[in-house]
């Protein structure tokens, strides 16, 4: 798989589906064979990156091939990947809707099928931590546990989970459509999120039942 390709096209992909504005947000891919990482290159605009601009790191943040600084949280990327082996796809996102949470430092629940489906449960605030440090990254793996999908940054934006690249931006946009129904919701009336034991159930049969493939 040419990761570095992938990643190009996956930051056009995050602007033209107005996930993020100009420069912000970041993604990454992890090759699970060889535990390399791939990121998007710090404050560059998404539609002029190439392939040459992408950054390749090693687990322990070594820049193992790239000339340019890779993206300000690659240590966030990096302490995902450490925690969760299951995970070889990162977005970093600035969603209008999410963001109308991160700012109250409020977590979002699983009011509709689809985010108890992709999300793994209530979507989690991280702790406050200024941009690029280790408490950010810190406080995203808290957040996100052994088996979230994504969670929110307070007063900054959203980082999405997947197996690979598509199910990264899956997770985003079930994200963002959560947020905003939920925000809906919360103006005409009182939210009822889906019971732990129906988002269990749910999870698992999108996971291992539902498909061709499964």
């Amino acid at each position: 798989m040419d990761y570095r390709a992938e990643l190009v096209v996956a930051g056009k992909r995050m602007l033209q589906k107005g996930l993020t504005v100009e420069t912000w947000g970041n993604l990454s891919l992890r090759d699970p064979g060889s535990g390399l990482v791939y990121l998007t290159p710090s404050a560059m605009p998404y539609d002029t990156i190439t392939e040459e601009d992408v950054v390749v790191m090693d687990l322990d943040g070594k820049t193992v091939e790239g000339r340019r600084k890779p993206t300000v949280e690659s240590g966030l990327h990096l302490s995902v990947y450490r925690a969760r082996p299951g995970v070889n796809a990162i977005i970093h996102t600035h969603p209008i809707y999410s963001l109308v949470f991160a700012v109250q430092h409020r977590d979002i629940p699983p009011v509709i099928d689809e985010a108890a489906q992709a999300l793994g449960g209530a979507v989690r605030c991280a702790k406050y931590a200024l941009p690029g440090t280790e408490a950010l990254a810190r406080n995203t793996v808290e957040a996100l546990g052994e088996g979230g999908m994504a969670c929110l940054l307070a007063n900054h934006g959203a980082v999405c989970l997947g197996r690979d690249m598509k199910q990264a931006f899956k997770t985003a946009a079930v994200l963002e459509m959560t947020a905003q129904v939920y925000q809906m919701a919360l103006t005409t009336g009182e939210p009822q999120p889906i019971s732990d034991g129906d988002v269990a159930y749910m999870r698992d049969f999108a996971e291992h039942h539902y498909g061709q493939d499964k």
